[in-house]
């Protein structure tokens, strides 16, 4: 079972979200927390696997709650709720380690889907979406560009891939390889930058200018 805790301000948000969640034969909402400040209270209590965490809430926001979070040892995996796509907190969230986004209005199959994604390791990167707000934000950032030296010119490759918010099937498609094979440069390539899933990837692939943001579509 996938281990979820719910964090929004708002109670019938978070009873909304856990009757949906606990419908899943595979998921158990195992707690709610209405703030930042609970929400990390409840974390370290309950140790859930995944957290739904609201952005934008009283006492401790969900950035700051997630920074410290995530911070600990074994950390859960954050997804982060907005309720616009283009949220200012996100970017930062991405930064701080979390998992991806969900727009708060998203289908239960989508909800559900993403607690399943985000649990198994992977990130929850929508391209005409995270890719827009990744550019928009970095855009703003001070850019060093450095070449990673530690990865192959296929692991770039993949990492620019990552970058642009491909699927591990798309980046086959695009590089003609095997979709086990961009799996496995996917994972030497965040063990060689040290980083925690794709979101991390896609913050570095700007951070370090190994993507320049381009214009916004």
């Amino acid at each position: 079972m996938i281990r979820v805790l719910v964090v929004d301000d708002q109670e019938m948000v978070r009873a909304g979200f856990e009757a949906l969640l606990n419908a899943q034969p595979d998921i158990e909402v195992v707690g709610q927390a209405g703030d930042g400040a609970q929400a990390v209270t409840a974390a370290a209590a309950l140790q859930p696997d995944v957290i739904l965490m609201d952005v934008r809430m009283p006492v401790m926001d969900g950035l700051a709650a997630a920074r410290e979070i995530l911070s600990g040892p074994d950390a859960p995996r954050v997804i982060m709720l907005t309720t616009f796509d283009l949220d200012d907190y996100v970017y930062a969230a991405l930064r701080a380690g979390a998992s991806g986004f969900l727009l708060k209005h998203s289908t239960p199959d989508e909800l559900a889907s993403a607690v399943r994604v985000v649990a198994a390791g992977d990130a929850l990167l929508a391209p005409s979406v995270t890719r827009r707000l990744v550019e928009d934000f970095t855009r703003a950032q001070p850019v060093t560009t450095t070449t990673p030296e530690r990865l192959t010119p296929r692991e770039t490759d993949v990492l620019r891939l990552v970058a642009r918010g491909l699927s591990n099937r798309q980046i086959a498609a695009e590089l003609v390889l095997a979709e086990q094979t961009v799996k496995t440069h996917v994972s030497n390539m965040l063990t060689k930058l040290d980083l925690r899933d794709r979101a991390q990837a896609v913050v570095y692939a700007y951070e370090s200018g190994v993507v320049v943001p381009g214009p916004r579509h």
